[in-house]
């Protein structure tokens, strides 16, 4: 699938992504009487939005102060050279602290999402960070509270069908084949 490209999801199509956010590990079965469809059906779709690269992956949702990540930031970081951003987004993917990677608009190029075990953790990472060739300069946001952390998309509204066949008939006419 083309970046540009956008595949069409149908109602089924919607109600099954949703019944997988919400809980991936139920059986084909249930999660086909949920959307009015069989369990091979209901296979045969997942394969569809897999290989479309719709559905990315299965993945267990941890809580992370549970696991002993006490910290949360948000790390903005100007890169001072375009030439330089590709080795820090390399060097990035390889330290697990760091959850997503954004470039955005405003005063920094990229918006980091990290958790670390505690304040010690995040110096040492932003200190990292402001190491790197590139980098010209760094501000951090360390979370006091989530109230709302999804991981779930809420999928746009489906697209009104342009179906001929849906055109009002005039009163008298034939009915369609």
């Amino acid at each position: 699938m083309n970046l540009g490209e956008r595949y069409v999801l149908d109602g089924i199509d919607r109600q099954l992504l949703d019944e997988l956010q919400s809980d991936c590990k139920r059986s084909l079965k249930e999660i086909g009487a949920a959307v009015g469809l069989s369990a091979p059906s209901v296979m045969e779709r997942v394969r569809k939005l897999e290989n479309a690269g719709i559905i990315r992956g299965y993945h267990g949702l941890l809580d992370a102060r549970k696991v002993g990540l006490d910290i949360s930031a948000f790390i903005g970081v100007s890169i001072s050279d375009p030439r330089l951003l590709l080795a820090f987004e390399e060097w990035v993917d390889s330290i697990p602290q760091v959850l997503e990677c954004h470039h955005v608009t405003g005063s920094h190029t990229l918006l980091l999402k990290v958790k670390t075990e505690n304040t010690e953790d995040l110096e040492q990472l932003i200190s990292r960070i402001r190491s790197m060739d590139g980098v010209a300069s760094t501000e951090t946001m360390v979370v006091l509270s989530t109230h709302t952390e999804r991981v779930e998309i809420a999928l746009p509204r489906a697209e009104p069908a342009s179906d001929t066949r849906r055109r009002k008939r005039p009163r008298n006419a034939p009915p369609l084949p």
